[in-house]
């Protein structure tokens, strides 16, 4: 029962964000084709729930064929657009996963997902978030908010998500995975809207 309600939550929620947010995507598009060539949604392979791909859909914000040069955004990266740094720093680059929502290979709330590459990497204890269905938001989001300045500060950037930010967003989705309910996705929600409106 605790997982429909979550679901019908998450059915009506993104609905309603897709009609809402249709307006604004518009123009966001707009702006993302004038500014730099490509398509405007970047989709990316990443694992979901049951350790199972999906492709998850983004606003494109940096210029194409930049993820050859590496996964991880750091600092002011020169790969990214100017339209992408306003996108990214409201986390609108995001609202395209509406749709992966409506569809159901996402939620919400839940813990959010990894590229198969650091997947990988995870211990059978870390395996555990697989369980649930990736989501928007969690609490990981809330705390690695400016993750990519964090890493812009570190001489190896890749040494220190994999060792130090991985395994801290992990426990950290461990703590939301022992508490799963519709009131705990709500709080997680408004927080997640406090720290955007708060840029």
């Amino acid at each position: 029962m605790r997982l429909l309600i979550k679901r019908v939550f998450d059915f009506i929620f993104s609905l309603t964000g897709i009609l809402f947010f249709l307006p604004f995507g518009i123009i966001i598009a707009a702006f993302i084709i004038i500014e730099s060539k490509g398509g405007v949604f970047y989709l990316q392979t990443r694992v979901g729930k049951n350790n199972q791909d999906f492709r998850l859909i983004k606003f494109r914000t940096m210029r194409t064929g930049s993820e050859k040069k590496g996964l991880l955004t750091v600092g002011k990266d020169n790969r990214i657009t100017g339209t992408g740094r306003f996108l990214r720093k409201f986390k609108l680059d995001e609202m395209p996963q509406l749709l992966n929502i409506l569809i159901g290979t996402m939620s919400i709330v839940g813990p959010r997902p990894e590229v198969r590459k650091y997947v990988d990497m995870y211990n059978e204890n870390q395996k555990k978030v697989l369980l649930a269905k990736p989501g928007l938001t969690d609490y990981a989001s809330l705390e690695y908010f400016n993750e990519n300045e964090l890493l812009g500060k570190s001489e190896n950037p890749e040494k220190t998500y994999i060792e130090e930010v991985m395994p801290a967003k992990l426990l950290l989705n461990e703590k939301y995975l022992s508490d799963i309910s519709l009131g705990h996705d709500l709080k997680i929600i408004f927080k997640t809207l406090g720290k955007v409106f708060r840029q």
